[in-house]
């Protein structure tokens, strides 16, 4: 197999909002919430739904990679319930190989409440459920050492369980990449991050403002900086800015898509990190992976969810 990915078994509840509901609710645009149940009901009960859709960041990174053509498996913890059949169906009709048996869990399928404002900007409000307890006996051992790339997604590290599940994918993989999933996620644990992007991860996915957080950097020659220091692989995505790669020393910049219909910016990170890894895979030069996550990211910019068709 080509790449596994684990990550948060999510499904994704999308619902368009206006600038005040984030106000009255007191939630932060474009960061990601955890929520109870309780209060992601609450959340839900005011809202006109506009779609529904098996979700989670890697998942959706694992998926773009498989309608790229490539041979591709995902790990992540649903319970036997309604939510749950319909997250394995999302993936198997997505050719995923899905390797995990669910069951009947004491919390439900974990669930992810996109706001979508006019800006197109998202808000996210994540119950974990059960796709917080994955553990390291969920993770098949197998499927780890049989794939070239192991993809892992930061937002693993916000329960406790699911590290241990991390550490052993980790030591089991022929070469690992993660994507750091969020400013929020990135000070929460801030010293972790720091040690697995210089001692444990070969390819790191950040935005400007998680890698500048990372640091503590001042600048983004700083980041620059420390980047050429790790002799491994870190992808910066720059928003209109473009995007950098900073690997083994050398420096690439891509520029982004010009005059884009940007109607949701869902899924813009994890869509590129499945088309830079189509290309790091497939044996293309940097210039080119770059090149193919902006195609992969401008188009799921002008849609609605971070599935592409």
């Amino acid at each position: 197999m080509k790449i596994l990915g684990i990550g948060n078994a999510i499904v994704d509840v999308i619902c368009k909002v206006d600038e005040n509901y984030l106000l009255n609710n007191g939630l932060t645009k474009s960061t990601m919430k955890l929520v109870d149940e309780i209060e992601f009901q609450k959340l839900l009960s005011t809202l006109k739904i506009e779609d529904t859709v098996s979700g989670g960041s890697v998942a959706n990174s694992i998926v773009g990679l498989s309608q790229l053509k490539n041979k591709a498996g995902f790990i992540g913890k649903v319970s036997d319930d309604v939510l749950g059949q319909k997250y394995e169906d999302g993936l198997k009709k997505e050719n995923v190989e899905y390797f995990y048996i669910k069951k009947k869990e004491i919390l439900s399928t974990g669930t992810c409440l996109i706001l979508i404002t006019p800006d197109s900007e998202r808000t996210m409000c994540t119950f974990l459920g059960t796709a917080g307890k994955i553990n390291e006996k969920d993770v098949d051992i197998n499927s780890v050492k049989n794939s070239e790339i192991t993809f892992l997604e930061g937002y693993l590290w916000d329960e406790g369980e699911p590290r241990s599940a991390f550490d052993k994918a980790i030591k089991n993989s022929n070469k690992v990449a993660m994507s750091l999933s969020d400013l929020f996620c990135v000070e929460r644990h801030k010293p972790q991050f720091l040690n697995l992007v210089k001692n444990k991860i070969d390819i790191t996915f950040a935005n400007e403002q998680e890698i500048t957080s990372l640091i503590d950097a001042n600048n983004f020659e700083e980041v620059i900086s420390f980047s050429k220091q790790l002799q491994k692989t870190i992808i910066i995505t720059r928003g209109v800015k473009g995007s950098v790669a900073i690997s083994e020393g050398q420096i690439v910049e891509c520029e982004c898509k010009k005059n884009l219909k940007i109607v949701d910016l869902t899924g813009a990170g994890d869509l590129f990190a499945a088309g830079f890894l189509h290309g790091h895979i497939n044996k293309l030069s940097i210039q080119e992976s770059l090149e193919k996550g902006t195609e992969m990211s401008s188009k799921i910019i002008q849609k609605i969810g971070a599935r592409l068709n």
